[in-house]
């Protein structure tokens, strides 16, 4: 039962259930989740789950850990309440019923306050609700920083969406919030890097790193191709459109495609004790290109809203075509058009396309003018506006290049990597990685890129891996398998491991660091030493030089010091 497909809470889906069975489930009602709810609601041995923000990544999550059969969806703290109300009744109540204590909250401190009563109520012998054991943060990036290190002494086990922070100081603020103070961690802790859990990636590393089927790589470039309205969506009109209010478009979009190259590149291999192969330079080149008032077409005249434009019908970026033509007309009331007005779906749902559609345009048609002060202006999205008359400024093309030394390992040549051809290589050779972030794409975020051996080449593209022998000249390809929900399966693959973590740790089958490594294969380090690694690609593109790892790490470490006394020395060999 814990694996039945939810679809807007009534459809389900054939799924896979326990081995050997197969159903299928038609039209079920809405009382038949609710009784599935119930039903997982009341299974001590689940992890319990909390979602901090009911916006569309709190709901990704708590669609994927609902249909995980790992855990349950407990709790959620959201401050506006038909946003609560929607992912409460779907993934933890139930349409018919009502929250009872426990199950939402006003917002993070409401819960707080709440668990830290609940834990003195138990201490004191006094019956008590049963407490959370893991905790997904889908709020804003800018206020992860204060709610990891608010909620860090609880010891909850936690994994925050990307990116972890918006500045470097408050990265290292939590990595020291989510270690004990003996310098251990006190719980797991994820990030939401998802690239890593996708099945087409997780191949292509196996394949790279433990199979050396191309020899020792010797380049690799990585593209996102964003998606022209995508962009426009999210970094022009939305709320990751501005720099100083937000981050760079390269930290808030692109981090975890930074991630991905050092986990390609400089973390060992798994079952290996090596340490990673860190870059030795870094460089940067971008700007914001198209999405400026000197691109405006000239016809558009001094319209700044989409729906008083002159030339709509025609525009690229039309926020009646991008949101209703190719969106709602066609019945999608989840992203974006669910992102413009939340109360879209349960308009469409209760009152048809119609009202849906005057809900839409109604929000379309509102605006900002000299008036308006720029604290409004900064504090919410305006999906209507004209792409060329907004306030953004990141990046909609940026290129990141790495470069690393030979690096052989103490006392070894190679490190016991196998020479076919009898030679003795370094083990960490010499290497170049680029990656390119550019938003005026065909694809929407469909990854694609090459890797460059000694012994063949290896393109991807998110379905399909093609292996080129340069000693036979024969292809091979790789089909991975596709599963749902978004990057390409990588969201639903990373909570099913955040929960087994939690499980191991809960059962007493691992600790803390043995589940972290085992089953989400990422340590705090390593989600630390990526974030690290934009920061200074970001001051490489800005003061159009080339980083020098050693070198910029050493100031971070002074900055670090000078900032606070509690701030953690990590050494550039180890971030």
């Amino acid at each position: 039962r814990g694996n039945v497909v939810r679809n807007n809470g009534t459809d389900l889906t054939t799924t896979s259930c326990p081995p050997g069975i197969e159903f299928l489930v038609l039209k079920a009602s809405r009382d038949f989740l609710t009784m599935l709810l119930d039903d997982q609601n009341q299974s001590p041995a689940l992890p319990r789950i909390l979602i901090i923000g009911a916006g569309s990544r709190g709901n990704a999550y708590a669609r994927a850990v609902s249909e995980s059969a790992q855990g349950i969806v407990a709790a959620i703290a959201e401050p506006i309440a038909f946003k609560r109300n929607l992912l409460g009744s779907k993934y933890i109540w139930g349409s018919k019923n009502s929250p009872s204590d426990g199950q939402e909250f006003a917002d993070w401190r409401a819960f707080l306050q709440w668990e830290t009563k609940r834990r003195t109520d138990a201490a004191a012998g006094r019956q008590v609700p049963p407490g959370i054991d893991g905790i997904f943060i889908c709020i804003l990036d800018e206020q992860h920083a204060e709610v990891i290190t608010a909620l860090g002494h609880l010891a909850i086990h936690t994994l925050c969406e990307k990116p972890l922070a918006t500045t470097l100081k408050d990265c290292l603020a939590i990595s020291s919030a989510m270690s004990s103070q003996q310098g251990g961690q006190s719980a797991i802790f994820g990030i939401g890097h998802v690239l890593r859990y996708s099945p087409h990636n997780m191949l292509l590393r196996k394949l790279v790193l433990e199979d050396q089927i191309i020899g020792p790589i010797l380049s690799m470039e990585h593209t996102e191709p964003v998606g022209n309205w995508h962009f426009s969506h999210s970094y022009v009109r939305g709320n990751w459109r501005k720099e100083s209010t937000t981050a760079p478009s390269l930290l808030t979009k692109s981090c975890h495609d930074i991630d991905f190259l050092l986990w390609m590149l400089c973390s060992p291999p798994p079952g290996t004790n090596r340490p990673p192969h860190v870059p030795a330079s870094v460089a940067s080149f971008g700007s914001l290109k198209q999405f400026q008032q000197s691109r405006k077409p000239a016809s558009a005249g001094t319209a700044t809203n989409c729906l008083r434009c002159p030339i709509e019908k025609t525009c690229t970026y039309s926020a009646p075509r991008i949101y209703y033509n190719n969106q709602l007309a066609k019945g999608n009331t989840d992203w974006p058009v669910n992102i413009v007005n939340p109360e879209i779906e349960a308009c469409y749902n209760d009152h048809g396309k119609e009202a849906a559609k005057k809900m839409l345009f109604n929000t379309l048609e509102i605006d900002y003018d000299e008036s308006t002060s720029p604290e409004e202006i900064h504090e919410r999205p305006w999906f209507g506006r004209c792409v060329w008359e907004s306030e953004n400024d990141v990046c909609d093309d940026q290129f990141v290049l790495l470069s690393w030394n030979d690096d052989p390992l103490p006392g070894t040549a190679n490190a016991g990597l196998p020479c076919p051809d009898g030679n003795d290589p370094p083990a960490r050779m010499a290497k170049t990685a680029s990656f390119h972030m550019i938003a005026q794409t065909e694809k929407q975020c469909e990854r694609r890129g090459r890797i460059y051996g000694e012994k063949g080449e290896i393109s991807y593209d998110g379905t399909l891996i093609t292996i080129y022998d340069f000693s036979t000249g024969q292809f091979q390809h790789h089909h991975p398998h596709r599963p749902g929900g978004g990057h390409g399966g990588g969201d639903y693959g990373l909570a099913a491991q955040f929960l087994k973590a939690i499980n191991a740790v809960k059962s007493k089958e691992m600790s803390i660091e043995e589940a972290q490594t085992t089953h989400l294969g990422c340590t705090l380090e390593e989600v630390i030493r990526s974030h690290v690694l934009v920061f200074a690609a970001e001051e490489a593109r800005l003061e159009n030089k080339v980083v020098d790892w050693q070198q910029w790490w050493d100031k971070v470490n002074v900055a670090a010091d000078a900032s606070t006394s509690e701030t953690p020395h990590i050494n550039a060999q180890q971030s």
